[in-house]
């Protein structure tokens, strides 16, 4: 038998083996990712090196070959090759254990990979197709046509608000001179606030043609907190409040609740990318259509009764 003496030198002669090689394998990832990892030809194949077993199957280095792309350094490098051998040890231990488990049907496995791959490669060529034909400039006449048509479509679920938005510091000395400015209906007195508040705000909004979800901008304010925003913006155009450290100025200048129907403004961005969207459809239709019809007028291709 042997001493427990015996066992402790063992124990730390395989610690220090299992260094070695861990040290080793971050070593080759590292070098690999920096200056190795790239895909084999047919002559190189026999020298690729074998990172991680799992059963008869082997991971090359040359799998790795994608890390040199994505990494920023030698140690990023170390930590996705890191993270992609885990994950592949990971997979190829259920793929073992399913193995095991459940008979599986490999033909139609095989089948369904190749449906898969058919799938693939038909993404990717209409997808080259789509980015090489498809106009992304939307006029304003096609968005303002489409609100037209489809206004039920874009129901408000938020309050939107146009609104002027100023924060200040609570002693500030411009305070008094903001807020007679602020209550003023004089438009040079508007003009002075907006130039006032740029000047002196610690935060401001003083879009008065954009619309703005009333959550985004009462965010980190008191009003944040109201209990009934829908009051709040019917019964109010200038609102003056404060929190320990800040004064805060609101004019609402108009206002769209929710289930009514939002300003077109509001929904350009969306309409646009709704409008795209189609042009993307109908691009792959066309294409479908022009693929067929060639084949058509060849007779490349025929239907059994």
């Amino acid at each position: 038998m042997q001493s427990k003496s015996m066992r402790r030198k063992n124990r730390k002669y395989l610690n220090l083996q299992w260094k070695s090689s861990l040290a080793l394998l971050l070593l080759l990832l590292v070098t690999g990712a920096c200056d190795l990892f790239r895909f084999k030809t047919e002559t190189e194949e026999a020298d690729d090196l074998v990172i991680a077993t799992v059963g008869n199957q082997n991971l090359l280095r040359s799998e790795l070959s994608f890390i040199k792309s994505e990494s920023k350094s030698e140690e990023d490098s170390a930590n996705i090759a890191g993270r992609y051998v885990q994950s592949w040890i990971r997979k190829q231990l259920l793929i073992k254990e399913a193995g095991k488990s459940m008979a599986f049907d490999e033909a139609e496995i095989n089948r369904k990979l190749l449906d898969y791959k058919y799938a693939l490669m038909v993404y990717e060529f209409e997808k080259k197709y789509v980015e090489q034909n498809l106009d992304n400039n939307v006029s304003l006449q096609e968005i303002e046509e489409y609100y037209q048509v489809n206004k039920a479509n874009f129901s408000l679920k938020e309050i939107i608000v146009r609104m002027n938005f100023v924060k200040t510091e609570k002693e500030s000395s411009q305070n008094r001179q903001l807020e007679r400015l602020f209550r003023s209906q004089n438009k040079k007195d508007s003009d002075a606030f907006k130039t006032l508040a740029v000047n002196s705000g610690a935060n401001y909004f003083l879009e008065d043609s954009t619309w703005i979800k009333l959550d985004d901008i009462i965010i980190n304010t008191p009003l944040a907190n109201h209990p009934n925003k829908v009051e709040l913006v019917r019964n109010n155009k200038l609102v003056i409040t404060d929190d320990d450290r800040h004064r805060y100025y609101f004019r609402i200048l108009e206002y769209k609740l929710q289930d009514q129907v939002p300003p077109m403004e509001f929904v350009r961005d969306e309409i646009t990318k709704i409008l795209i969207n189609k042009r993307r459809i109908a691009l792959v239709d066309q294409l479908q259509k022009e693929v067929y019809n060639r084949a058509l007028e060849k007779n490349e291709f025929k239907i059994y009764e």
